[in-house]
Formats: structure tokens, C-alpha cells, sequence
């Protein structure tokens, strides 16, 4: 008699609860108590040529396997996406499905894979980056299929205000940094929910030990005994990266380059000259991307005094991602005038100063979204440069107050991760 009255009760539960039509019970297996499947098609991966731009994408497959861990994820790539990134990230997420391919604006495509990962997913996210990067695609795809789809950590800018209409179509839209946030809000984006959603790059946890321990030692770089040092120009020579003829718009960033490239590294040389004086620390001069040390060389290593020069240390070839973070932790910090190597710093716990200007979009601001104010200096501002040597020295010489400083830029970044995270779980049906 027990037995009979528990049956009705959970068919009455079921029915309820609209799980029983037309006489039918239809499996919901989340129902049970056993995992139910979700499937995500993350767009992502924009160039190699950068290690930040390589850096979002295992960023954030690190957010979904720990925060969404019964999601099947399909990462579509850009088709530049290298064998050598690819091997990097299914090294770290062995489930990893990779597909590459073109889809036409009215959604159609011929890569039979593609189709498939669309027709199959429950939801497309598009993944963190610089702006709305693969707009048309992720347009193409729910055009095809009418599934829904959420932007995660991006920078926005009136640049991109044609977009405005289809991204407030998306479930959610999470920005890099507040101005972004702002900008979009000024210029009428309505999504549902648009707030501050950190850098995919902060999750970026692979490293390839062997590499960069063997470049160390052979050196003279000891743990903690060393600080790195990113240089960069205003406009990144893409130009040179692929051996391409300048364009119209490219002379004129040839130009710029020229007429500021003294002034903005005049600030990291004082810095080194500063650190070889006043520490014990050596200088490792590292690339975020393939110009860098080029420039490097020609910027610091050229200019700074020969006393200098021997505790300064040039890489002079590009490396991967997760040599360049088994490296950084072993760092005493970094500082320079890239974005994402002080993101990954960041989020691996090490402190990092960023040097920004107006050519890198608003992206620098997250510094103090994430409370780190005292650590982004702004080159466009004299004040800035002149002050930029001492908060080197500040940062490198007074290691608990940095370690404060990190530990609590990362307890931001943490909590809007789990937040941004469970707000995907809820489109997904998962919470």
C-alpha cells in the first residue's frame, strides 16, 4: 500500500510539473538526479600572433569546465587557429572538440562539422576578446537555427554601434571593462543583462615547465630573482608580422609609431636603469607578440646604459602562451605596456603594472574595475610617465603589499567569474 501511494505521488509530482503529456512521461534525465547534457559552441580564438589572443580561449574553457562541468563544448575556431594552439588546449582539455570553417550570412555552410556543432548546440557563446570580433558569424548562426547566444567579456566601443540591434538580442552581454559597459548603455544597447565580466584571459591556468625552465637557467634567471618587461609601439606593425606591403592606413600607423615610440619607452627604460640600481633583480625583456622583440631590442635593450645591460636579459624569439606563464610565475612581476601577460599575471597570482594609451581601446581601464588603480598608468598623461618608474619599484621592492594588492584584485575577478558563470548555468537551464 506504501509502495502504491509513493508511485502516485511522484506521478502527481511529474504531472505537475508538465512532465507527463498525453498520457506520456517523457524523459527528463535532470529530473532523476543524473546530469543533464547541455552542448556550447564557444566562438573563439582570433590570431597567433598574439599570446593574449591565444590566452582567451583556454581562459575560458577553464570557466566552463569548472563552473559547467556536464557541457559538451564545441570550440569553433577562426581558421588561422594553429596545430600548436590546438595541441596546447586538448593537451589541457582532452574532451575538446575543435572545428574550423566559414558560414554564409544567411547561415548555410559546407563543413559538415559545423553544421552540426550549430544544429546540436543549446546555446553559441562568443568568446572574450577585443570587440564583438565574430558578430557576423555568431549573426549567421541563429539565423540558421534561431538558438540563443551571450557575449562573454568583451571590450565595446561607438565603433561598433551597428551592432547595437543584434546585441540586444543576446541573453547576455559581459564587458571586459567599464567604459565599455558605459559606452554601450550611452549608445542604447538593451540586452537583457549587460555587466562587468572579466577577461577570459584571467582563467588561462596551462604552463609548459620544461621550456621555460631550460631558458632560465641558461639565463641566469632565478625564481623570484627577476622581474619581465613587455615593450610595445602604439599600433601593432602587422605589416612586418606578415610580411605584407603597407597599406594608406598602415603608413599612417608607421608614423605614429615613430613620432612616440621614444616617449612611451623612455619611462620603462628609467625603470629598468632604476631596478639594475636600486635591487638585486635581473630584467627578462619578453614578447606578447611576434614584433615585440624586435622592439625590445631596439627600445630598451639598445638604449639602456652597458651597466645596465648586464642584468638585462632579451628573448629574441616568440614563444606560446604556456611557456610565457610557466615563466611569469616564476617572476618576482611584470610590468611594460601590453595588456594581457598582467591579466595572466593577474589570475596566476603574480603583480603586474600596465602602461595603456588611447590606440589600446579602453581594455587598460579593467586595471581599475578590478581594484588596481595604483598599478595602471595612463602614457597618453606626462604625470603618468613620470610616475610610472616608481610604481615599478614600488611593486618589485615591497612584495607583501603586492601580494595584498593581487590577492584582492583576484577575489574581484572571482566573483564576477562564479557570477557570469551562473548566470550561463540559468540560460542553460541548469539552475
Amino acid at each position: 500500500m506504501k509502495e502504491k501511494s509513493q508511485n502516485k505521488t511522484r506521478r502527481d509530482f511529474l504531472r505537475t510539473t508538465g512532465l507527463i503529456t498525453a498520457g506520456l512521461m517523457i524523459p527528463r534525465p535532470w529530473v532523476y538526479g543524473a546530469e543533464k547534457k547541455v552542448k556550447i559552441v564557444l566562438r573563439s580564438s582570433w590570431q597567433m600572433v598574439n599570446i593574449g589572443d591565444i590566452a582567451h580561449t583556454p581562459g575560458v574553457l577553464a570557466l566552463l569546465e569548472k563552473y559547467i562541468p556536464e557541457a559538451e563544448v564545441v570550440l569553433w575556431a577562426t581558421n588561422t587557429h594553429s596545430e600548436e594552439a590546438a595541441k596546447m588546449e586538448c593537451g589541457r582539455f582532452p574532451k575538446l572538440k575543435i572545428i574550423k570553417g566559414y558560414i554564409k550570412e544567411n547561415g548555410s555552410t559546407k563543413i559538415t562539422e559545423l553544421a552540426k556543432a550549430l544544429d546540436e548546440a543549446d546555446f553559441y557563446l562568443h568568446g572574450s576578446g577585443p570587440s564583438f570580433v565574430a558578430a557576423k558569424d555568431i549573426k549567421a548562426a541563429v539565423k540558421r537555427t534561431g538558438k540563443p547566444f551571450g557575449i562573454y567579456g568583451i571590450t565595446f566601443s561607438d565603433e561598433q554601434s551597428s551592432w547595437i540591434d543584434f546585441m540586444n538580442t543576446a541573453r547576455f552581454v559581459f564587458f571586459r571593462d567599464s567604459v565599455s559597459l558605459q559606452t554601450a548603455k550611452k549608445l542604447g544597447m538593451k540586452a537583457p543583462i549587460m555587466e562587468f565580466g572579466p577577461d577570459g584571459a584571467f582563467a588561462f591556468d596551462i604552463r609548459n615547465d620544461e621550456p621555460a625552465l631550460r631558458f632560465l637557467k641558461e639565463n641566469g634567471l632565478q625564481k623570484g630573482k627577476f622581474a619581465c618587461l613587455i615593450p610595445r609601439y602604439r599600433k601593432t606593425p602587422y605589416w612586418k608580422i606578415h610580411n605584407r606591403p603597407l597599406t594608406p592606413k598602415q603608413e599612417i600607423s608607421v608614423g605614429l609609431n615613430a613620432r612616440l615610440k621614444d616617449q612611451d619607452h623612455l619611462p620603462l627604460r628609467e625603470a629598468v636603469e632604476r631596478i639594475i640600481k636600486e635591487t638585486d633583480l635581473k630584467v627578462l625583456l619578453c614578447p606578447e607578440d611576434m614584433s615585440q622583440m624586435e622592439i625590445g631590442k631596439e627600445m630598451i635593450l639598445d638604449k639602456i646604459s652597458p651597466e645596465a645591460r648586464k642584468r638585462v636579459v632579451w628573448r629574441p624569439n616568440f614563444w606560446m602562451t604556456d611557456e610565457a606563464l610557466s615563466t611569469y610565475l616564476r617572476s618576482s612581476g611584470l610590468f611594460g605596456l601590453e595588456m594581457h601577460s598582467p591579466i595572466m599575471c593577474i589570475g596566476n597570482g603574480i603583480p603586474a603594472i600596465v602602461g595603456r594609451f588611447e590606440q589600446q581601446t579602453s581594455k587598460g581601464y579593467m586595471w581599475n574595475d578590478i581594484g588596481l588603480n595604483d598599478w595602471l598608468f595612463d602614457f597618453d598623461q606626462e604625470p603618468d610617465r613620470k610616475k610610472y618608474a616608481d610604481g615599478v619599484l614600488k611593486m618589485l621592492t615591497d612584495p607583501e603589499e603586492s601580494h595584498r594588492k593581487v590577492l584582492a584584485a583576484q577575489k574581484i575577478v572571482h566573483e564576477r567569474q562564479k557570477s557570469t558563470m551562473q548566470t550561463l548555468r540559468k540560460e542553460l537551464g541548469l539552475e
